[in-house]
Formats: structure tokens, sequence, C-alpha cells
């Protein structure tokens, strides 16, 4: 059996921790092409936004598994409020209420997203606008306490990561299209089940 001090968990941690990060840039990066209304003949807007969303449906897995595994390690004394509740963690107060803050603005954007056909656009729209917020967070949460933020691969990932959110960032504001109206980028799979369902 494992003891909530193996060593395995706390890789486990830094592995996931370091994926989920990779993963969430990879999600808003292509939420801003899905934005910008990019694409072409090969890989199209609705191809786009069908890998924005499975993206972030496996980047939410690894977030999660993240965090059960960080709480489940009792070497370090993070504890389960410090998930949601910042300044609660006796480790790394700091860098985990970050992380902590990352993982409530995440869970918003997650559920509004799922909610998207139930609620008005606008409000899909400002919450959505979360997710910026969240991946940055989540790039300073990895700077704060990661273990291999500091040093060759994981270094060169973290700030590779922070260079494409800003890069994404800009785009999305610089090439910011005329909004149309009603609902837009959305699936044509789900366009056609809602349509069957009515």
């Amino acid at each position: 059996m494992i003891a909530f001090t193996s060593p395995y968990l706390w890789y486990a941690t830094r592995a996931t921790g370091m994926t989920a990060l990779v993963l969430l840039t990879l999600v808003v990066g292509l939420g801003a092409l899905v934005a910008i209304r990019a694409g072409g003949s090969i890989v199209g807007r609705f191809e786009l936004n069908e890998l924005h969303r499975s993206l972030t449906m496996i980047a939410m897995t690894f977030v999660g598994l993240h965090v059960l595994t960080t709480v489940a390690d009792s070497y370090v004394s993070t504890g389960p409020l410090s998930i949601i509740i910042p300044f609660t963690s006796a480790y790394k107060k700091l860098g985990v209420s970050i992380g902590a803050v990352a993982f409530d603005l995440l869970i918003a954007v997650w559920v509004s997203s799922l909610l998207k056909l139930r609620i008005k656009n606008r409000s899909w729209r400002f919450i959505h606008w979360f997710s910026w917020a969240a991946v940055s967070a989540a790039a300073l949460h990895t700077l704060q306490t990661g273990t291999d933020a500091h040093k060759g691969a994981g270094w060169d990932t973290t700030i590779a990561c922070a260079a494409i959110i800003v890069l994404s960032a800009a785009a999305r504001v610089i090439f910011r299209p005329a909004r149309a109206g009603g609902r837009t980028a959305l699936s044509p799979l789900r366009t056609a089940t809602s349509k069957k369902g009515r």
C-alpha cells in the first residue's frame, strides 16, 4: 500500500501540475484562435473549436489529479480547504493561494461552458474572460510552488507557457473581430444534437 508520504504522490503532483499548465496554455491559445475566427481549408474554425473543447476536458482532468495528489500527500500541510480558499495552507501560503484562485476561476469558466446553451451569451462571455486570469494565476502558481519550475526543462516549459499566454492575449485583443449576432463558435455537432432534441 502506498503511504500518504510516498514519493510517488510527490512525483505525481509535480507531473500533473506541469502537464496541466501546458494543457491550459494550449486551451487558451486555441481559444484565442477560435475567438479571432482563425482557420483555413486544412483546419477550419469548427475543428479548432472541437480541439479547444476536447483539450479543456483533458486539462481539467489533470488539474483535478494535481489537486487530489497534492492534498493526499501529507508530507506538506496544504489541507482540503486550501484547494478553494486562499491563505488557508500552511505550506507556501502565497503560492498555494494563487493556485486556489486559479482553480476557482477554472471551475467557474468550466461550469459556464457546460451551461453555455442555458445562460445568456453576454454572461457566458463575461465569465469566459476569467480563463485568462486563471491560466495566468496557474503559471504564477507554478513559479511560486513548482519544484521543477526554476531549472532546466521545467523552467523552459514554464517560461514558454507564459510567453504563449501573453501572445495569445495580445492576439485576442488586437485581432478581435466584429461581434456577430447570436452565439458564435458553437460546435456543429452540438448544434445538430440540439435541433434533434427540440
